[in-house]
């Protein structure tokens, strides 16, 4: 959607949304693009909650993955009790201390990582409660469910959706900055302008640049 701002200066204002699990290395390429973007073009993001867990769960899980798997529900379960709480505000900056912490520091999503997220952001502690149970579960399906309505059920993370429409991606490594990130922008817009746009792809030969 698109917004007016009379006292801007810069005209209209975009609207995009970005579905993200901070487990994703890409997903956090993705995002990082996306703020710099709305330093160089006229956008607001709106920030939702996609899972892993959720797109893998009818997957058996290997004995050796199950605490990883525990640690891909506890993060957006903490999530998405966050916005249960505080509303979608809350998503980005909470999103933003949990995956710096795994992708830039390199550490693993456990439990004291979640509570030093949740401190840093400034949110009640007892929204930790929720973390190993489903009492968000529903709204957590729910929000990555629309992602899903969006780009199908063959992609994964991040989803981008401008104007009701959706691609997964852009995946870029590094993330683009300044001016760079503002012509990657451009050229997404352009694409999901189009109709029957459906996918740009090519073989990743590099893993995420996320230092």
């Amino acid at each position: 959607m698109s917004d007016t701002d009379p006292d801007s200066g810069i005209g209209s204002t975009v609207t995009a949304e970005l579905w993200v699990d901070p487990a994703c290395p890409w997903a956090w390429l993705t995002s990082r693009w996306l703020t710099e973007v709305q330093q160089v073009r006229p956008v607001a993001v709106r920030w939702h909650v996609m899972s892993l867990g959720v797109i893998h769960e009818a997957e058996e899980i290997p004995p050796q993955w199950q605490e990883a798997n525990r640690r891909l529900w506890a993060a957006v379960r903490l999530l998405t009790a966050a916005q249960a709480a505080g509303g979608e505000g809350v998503v980005e900056p909470l999103y933003t201390a949990i995956a710096r912490r795994i992708h830039v520091d390199g550490r693993d999503g456990d439990d004291a990582l979640l509570a030093e997220a949740v401190a840093e952001v400034g949110l009640d502690p007892a929204l930790l409660g929720h973390v190993h149970d489903d009492t968000h579960d529903a709204a957590l399906r729910a929000d990555h469910g629309r992602a899903v309505t969006l780009v199908g059920n063959d992609v994964g993370t991040p989803v981008l959706a401008i104007d009701g429409r959706g691609i997964f991606g852009p995946v870029v490594s590094p993330a683009p900055v300044g001016e760079a990130a503002g012509r990657v922008w451009d050229a997404v817009q352009t694409l999901l302008g189009v109709g029957g746009f459906f996918e740009l792809k090519r073989t990743r030969d590099q893993p995420p640049a996320v230092a």
